[in-house]
């Protein structure tokens, strides 16, 4: 049989020894000198970590277009990991393209136009449909593909596509085709970075001294910790655990202990977050520092979507000014991108993926604030909730409490789009009910839009009906109706949407975005979009697929990716007799 380059080598057993002998040839793949020239050169000085090992798949996808095989091969060399451990991780992020031996490599230009709820409602499919043959007219049909692509935390601007690194609000065919002549042109494309509050201006407002004052011991850190716990400030990521209290638990762990910032909102409708960053990225960047001296961590790791080119500019420029100013004081930040997968907005999946490795959540417990990365306690957060920790410790624990509405205590940001006439991010007290906000905040429904449904947490946080917008939108009002706030991205629909419809769209990201780990969740949305997809629902067949998910699936994408389904069911089965 013949020996070479990924061919199984037949050997012959030498009488009587019980071992087999040396190939001739190594095993596998072979490694070409040229391409571990190619990534020793790329990589440079930087370290050789696994824990880096997306970063530098980063680097490769942007040096050469796309992730060859060859290269992959190399990095394992570099970091010292088999090619298995490098191919794996690759091919479960969206955002690599890889290469494998005799394929061509994906064209230059690369167009994701979103196809989530709130994009689709204003014509994403017709735009996808549309796009290659205007594409082509331009005679970009070789050098430009399109590609669908889950939310990319745009809502309020929908439909919304990237060309490049460059992302188009309001996009139509035109201005697509204008882009992407653009990039074929310069061969890139940058992220436009809106204007900010940078590091001098931050200051010159008072910024980084209550970072200073507990850092000296004039302010007491147990203090803060104590405003933080009064103010009722909670996790706004989603799962909404007591700020104060998960600091109390953190410093209670051993030593050394680190902290990790889940910046990864890719919740269809959600971009609080984004919004924050490209604003006042030192509002965070001083409630992150504060956190880490409250629980004396000194790695810190901020997590950011690859869907949020300009935030990472903004974010690398100001940390390298923090640095220079030394306002980091010994403390080591670290930015690390995702790739294109949701899951990892699951704590332990970002922990995993920060480690080097494919999203996959951990079971708990334990918790990462016993262990968390790299085996050590962590504290983890959202952007938002550090956002509001200078402020709330400035302006005192009863100003944040006294914002709510309904017996609410405190603000929520509230990402709202759909049918809206004013949509953006809202501001507004906790407890506000969605009538309220509609009509307070966004300037009423859209012209010759009624209300008919609406979803209060985004894409798992169910759909409610128009009956029901006067619940109190915060956590713990919304169970008990079969749905959650969780991020508090609002999609408003209307007497002119199909529910059926946008419930399948739901169904239909969170198949994409299954991580595949456990059959429930693998397994029963794939199902659960084929049933969709029938012009009449098995609705029992539905019932028992949905409970299956929700009891038996590991984490939170599988457990809440059924309430959509359920929640047309329940409220809208006028839906289910639309063909």
């Amino acid at each position: 049989m013949p020996e070479g380059n990924g061919v199984a080598i037949k050997r012959k057993i030498h009488p009587g020894s019980g071992r087999r002998k040396a190939p001739k040839e190594p095993r596998g793949r072979v490694l070409e000198p040229e391409a571990g020239e190619e990534v020793a050169a790329l990589l440079g000085e930087r370290p050789r970590r696994s824990d880096l090992l997306i970063e530098y798949l980063h680097l490769l996808q942007e040096g050469y277009g796309c992730l060859h095989a060859r290269h992959l091969q190399a990095l394992g060399e570099e970091l010292r990991l088999p090619m298995a451990a490098v191919y794996e991780t690759a091919s479960f992020y969206a955002h690599f393209d890889i290469v494998l031996d005799g394929e061509a490599p994906p064209a230059p230009v690369t167009v994701r136009v979103c196809d989530s709820l709130t994009c689709e409602l204003f014509g994403a499919a017709e735009l996808l449909q549309r796009l290659p043959d205007a594409l082509q007219e331009a005679g970009l049909g070789e050098t430009v593909r399109v590609l669908r692509a889950p939310c990319m935390g745009r809502c309020d601007t929908a439909p919304t596509c990237e060309v490049g690194h460059r992302h188009l609000d309001l996009a139509t065919p035109d201005s697509i085709v204008a882009a992407a002549e653009e990039a074929s042109r310069l061969g890139e494309s940058h992220p436009l970075v809106p204007p900010y509050e940078d590091l001098q201006s931050y200051r010159d407002g008072g910024g980084y001294e209550l970072l200073t004052s507990c850092r000296s011991g004039a302010r007491s850190i147990t203090g803060v910790i104590d405003l933080l716990a009064d103010s009722g400030l909670r996790g706004l990521g989603g799962a909404g655990f007591p700020a104060g209290q998960k600091w109390r638990l953190v410093a209670q762990q051993p030593k050394p202990r680190l902290l990790a910032v889940n910046a990864d909102e890719g919740e269809p409708g959600t971009f609080k977050d984004r919004y924050y960053l490209e604003r006042w990225p030192h509002r965070f960047l001083e409630g992150m520092l504060i956190a880490a001296c409250a629980v004396e961590a000194e790695r810190l790791f901020i997590y950011l979507r690859d869907e949020y080119p300009a935030v990472q500019a903004i974010l690398e420029r100001e940390l390298a000014a923090l640095q220079e100013a030394g306002l980091l004081q010994g403390v080591t930040v670290e930015l690390r991108r995702g790739a294109g997968a949701y899951i990892c907005g699951e704590e332990s999946a970002m922990l995993e993926s920060i480690e080097g490795r494919r999203g996959y959540p951990r079971h708990k417990p334990p918790y990462p604030s016993q262990v968390g990365l790299f085996g050590r306690p962590t504290l983890t957060h959202n952007v938002e909730t550090l956002y509001w920790v200078r402020e709330i410790v400035e302006r005192g624990a009863d100003w944040f409490s006294s914002q709510g509405r309904n017996g609410r205590k405190g603000l929520r940001s509230f990402s709202v789009s759909g049918r809206v006439k004013e949509p953006g991010m809202k501001l507004a007290p906790a407890g506000i009910t969605l009538r309220e906000l509609i009509d307070e905040y966004c300037g009423g429904m859209s012209e010759g839009h009624s209300l008919k449904g609406y979803l209060p947490g985004g894409a798992s946080g169910g759909i409610l009906p128009a009956h029901l917008d006067n619940i109190p939108l915060d956590f713990g009002t919304l169970e008990e109706f079969g749905c959650f706030i969780g991020s508090a991205a609002v999609v408003v629909l209307s007497d002119q949407d199909d529910l059926k419809q946008a419930a399948l769209n739901l169904m239909r990201f969170f198949e994409d975005e299954s991580c595949g780990q456990c059959t429930p969740c693998r397994v029963g949305t794939e199902k659960a979009v084929k049933l969709m997809r029938a012009p009449e629902w098995d609705i029992p067949l539905l019932s028992e697929l949905a409970e299956t998910m929700r009891d038996a699936s590991i984490c939170g994408l599988g457990q809440a990716a059924p309430n959509p389904l359920l929640s047309i069911l329940r409220y809208f089965p006028q839906d289910l007799e639309r063909p």
